[in-house]
């Protein structure tokens, strides 16, 4: 079965599921703001960290493995997923007909071609993922691409603040992006999730060998575990979603452009009628307002 139809299958069945709810739809405490907080800090040290390392002529997999060594220096052993690396058209899936095809491999670094880190440390149970993209020299497409992502990231809280469902979110913003010359990257993952809930993991933190099957053999096995465990299909924002906003995602809008691809992903704090941003701080952000030159 082609990887599409697959992909309209499961975001239909995640659909219906969503409905009945999950133990991860309820109103943050600040002490479970605080612990995302300092997971997702971690994970965008991580990555930051690691752009100031890369050269050209890295591959996916040494810079999955450097971003790996970096997470487990500071303390992590347990992750949601392994760290993602995809350099150039591979940032956009062109042409991607299995879902292994999304793990990193031996495709060189150039100089001028945008890539994407993506990491999901878990910090004292806390799930930090997010995404984030880069170049090595100044890319104007990049920047045009980043430029049309910021303007989405200050609609996106507003967007969950209102009454629309999350499957109208889904469609909104795929409409637009459209609309503006951009192709619609996400809608290429698996369930074509525009993101997915984090929560806290409740399990030792004792590192198991990735799991060797279809797209979930680059998650950790407590992470496939605690996924799975919280009803995986309400927790993923699919197309057909239909299920109660209210609670923690991991947003990751991801679109493309010629033969760049480019995203974000963070996490967004819904309650019952508003929404926010969990960090204004984040490295999107503050590289937009230097050069914007805000101090």
């Amino acid at each position: 079965m082609p990887v599409e139809t697959k992909r309209g299958i499961l975001s239909k069945l995640s659909g219906r599921i969503s409905k009945y709810g999950s133990s991860s739809v309820h109103i943050p405490t600040d002490e479970e703001k605080e612990g995302f907080l300092k997971a997702q800090r971690l994970a965008y040290e991580c990555v930051t960290e690691i752009e100031k390392e890369m050269r050209e002529g890295w591959t996916e997999i040494h810079t999955a493995k450097r971003m790996d060594t970096f997470l487990r220096d500071h303390g992590v052993k347990v992750f949601l997923h392994r760290p993602f690396a995809w350099f150039g058209e591979h940032a956009r899936f062109d042409g991607y007909k299995r879902y292994t095809q999304f793990h990193p491999g031996k495709k060189r670094l150039l100089p001028d071609e945008p890539f994407i880190l993506d990491v999901s440390p878990v910090v004292d149970g806390y799930i930090g993922d997010i995404g984030y993209s880069s170049c090595l020299r100044p890319n104007s497409e990049l920047d045009a691409g980043m430029k049309y992502l910021l303007k989405l990231r200050e609609e996106i809280p507003k967007y969950f603040s209102s009454s629309m469902s999350s499957r109208e979110i889904w469609w909104k913003i795929d409409r637009e992006a459209k609309e503006n010359g951009f192709d619609n990257v996400h809608s290429l993952y698996p369930f074509a999730v525009l993101g997915h809930r984090v929560y806290k993991v409740h399990f030792p933190k004792i590192s198991f060998p990735i799991l060797p099957i279809s797209f979930a053999s680059w998650f950790s096995l407590q992470g496939s575990i605690e996924f799975l465990s919280h009803k995986v299909l309400p927790e993923l924002l699919t197309p057909d979603h239909e299920g109660d906003k209210t609670g923690l995602w991991a947003i990751e809008p991801h679109f493309g452009r010629g033969k760049v691809g480019f995203k974000f992903e963070e996490i967004l704090v819904v309650e019952k009628d508003r929404a926010y941003w969990l960090d204004e701080e984040v490295p999107h952000v503050l590289r937009a307002k230097k050069l914007q030159g805000v101090r």
